[in-house]
């Protein structure tokens, strides 16, 4: 059995989750459920980034402490898990002073112990929207290009970590593909970023102007900024720095699944992944992780969802009025591997009705009522090597983070099944003809299998078909929407 730790990015909890947060939710969700589904050993990790400066001036804002801030928003995107059926196994907060900040703490001694993090006085641009400095080459007419915001000019003394130290290093590994980027127009990226230098990066803020966050191994007057304690969140929730206490025992949890096989995180946050994080790991002498997956951005009206630009679209109301395998389809069908894409109601009442309600759910009707009508029993040999086909290529397409592309595979053998239905035209033949059992039984059989193959896509949809085949009894699926 092979071990298969997939993590998702941890959403910042300054806001609730919109459908963006849904996307990588549910990319995560496919692979690590196809994972189980062979056999290996998973680990799925997501959880709540809720620290910082951003977090503590909205819940000011907000006439609120900061730890309620981020417990309101972090019960929201632990709802949202649910309510997508996502599978994950642990939900780490970086608020956690007992399962997250002694990892924290210790990796940033690690660093230390390197010779990798040193003091200075820093002057630069901060963006509260990034929780992060930028460069001037990354502003628009002044403005962060996402945020919208103009950054703030910063002077302070901060801890920094020697980032440009492992440049080298972290570019041969990404070139020789000990850490595989996909899709390749990201790893394209990060070389080139690479190739015009790393620099160190600023590690710590004051803690006078930043008390919400982890202190500082033996400094209380600097906080642990965002890189050594979000980041980090990785390898604590594997039991990294429980080495004493009641929790030891889950620092065997550490050994036996890192490195992380796949981090799904969104285009925006790939310097920090690619870049900063395998700096890190290097300095602690600990492993790199396998690949990181750089999905798009959903945009609404050709921007990317925020909360600042007012455009968030909200997965609840959604899944209220569509349900959740809907949902799950329409993002993995619709949203372009790696590239961004765009939500409109129109495009996905439209994918709904052809594709679910017209394609899976239409044949699923069809071919039970067919069977309810007889004494049917699963007649493999017609579509056994179809399905088979299918298998493979799901799981090739999956090797590529190819969502869209597996769900297609699929919807051509549903495209077959009706037009084997229309063929052989059963509703002509005696339910009692060894004709009419022959054929349905076949048709039953792929609907079956279907059921199994769409399991890790639409596992609600996935258990509907398997009860409504083992009792015979017809199914609405997917009622159409008129």
């Amino acid at each position: 059995m092979d071990k298969f730790y997939i993590t998702t990015s941890i959403p910042y909890m300054n806001a609730g989750p919109h459908i963006g947060h849904a996307l990588e939710f549910v990319q995560a969700d496919v692979l690590a459920r196809r994972h189980r589904a062979k056999g290996d050993d998973v680990f799925f990790l997501t959880g709540a980034d809720e620290h910082g400066v951003k977090i503590a001036r909205t819940a000011e804002k907000s006439g609120k402490t900061p730890k309620q801030l981020v417990d309101e928003n972090s019960s929201k995107f632990k709802k949202l898990a649910e309510i997508l059926d996502i599978s994950n196994d642990d939900f780490i907060r970086t608020s956690d002073q007992e399962r997250h900040w002694p990892g924290a703490q210790k990796l940033w001694s690690a660093l230390v112990d390197s010779g990798d993090i040193y003091k200075k006085a820093y002057r630069g641009l901060y963006c509260a929207g990034h929780e992060a400095f930028v460069a001037e080459k990354d502003l628009i007419g002044g403005v962060c290009a996402i945020h919208k915001t103009k950054p703030e000019i910063i002077e302070e003394e901060n801890y920094f970590f020697r980032l440009s130290k492992y440049s080298e290093e972290i570019k041969s590994k990404i070139e020789n593909e000990e850490l595989r980027i996909f899709p390749v127009s990201r790893k394209n990226e990060i070389l080139s970023l690479i190739n015009e230098g790393l620099e160190d990066v600023s590690f710590s803020r004051p803690s006078k102007d930043l008390n919400w966050g982890i202190p500082v191994p033996g400094d209380d007057s600097q906080t642990i900024y965002v890189w050594c304690d979000a980041l980090s969140n990785y390898i604590t929730a594997l039991g990294y720095g429980q080495d004493s206490g009641k929790r030891q025992a889950a620092s065997g949890m550490f050994k036996k699944y890192w490195p992380a096989d796949i981090h799904v995180i969104g285009k925006d946050i790939l310097r920090f992944h690619a870049a900063i994080w395998p700096g890190m790991l290097l300095a602690a002498k600990l492993p790199l992780p396998k690949t990181i997956w750089a999905h798009g951005f959903i945009t609404a009206g050709g921007e990317k969802m925020s909360k600042s630009l007012g455009n968030l679209v909200d997965p609840f109301e959604i899944i209220g009025k569509y349900g959740v395998d809907a949902l799950r389809y329409y993002l993995l069908r619709e949203i372009p591997s790696g590239e961004d894409g765009e939500f409109t109601y129109e495009k996905f009442e439209e994918r709904y009705n052809a594709d679910l309600a017209k394609g899976l759910g239409n044949l699923a009707s069809r071919v039970l009522t067919l069977a309810a009508k007889s004494d049917i029993s699963l007649e493999p040999k017609i579509f056994e090597t179809v399905i088979a086909d299918a298998d493979k290529n799901i799981g090739e397409s999956l090797k590529d983070f190819k969502f869209s592309d597996a769900l297609y595979g699929i919807w051509r053998i549903i495209a077959a099944g009706d037009k084997y239905v229309d063929d052989k035209k059963p509703w002509t033949l005696s339910p009692d003809s060894d004709e009419y059992k022959k054929i349905v039984g076949a048709l039953l059989y792929l609907v079956s299998e279907i059921g199994k193959l769409v399991a890790p896509f639409l596992p609600d949809t996935s258990d509907k078909i398997a009860e409504a085949v083992e009792s015979k009894k017809s199914i609405a699926l997917f009622p159409r929407l008129r």
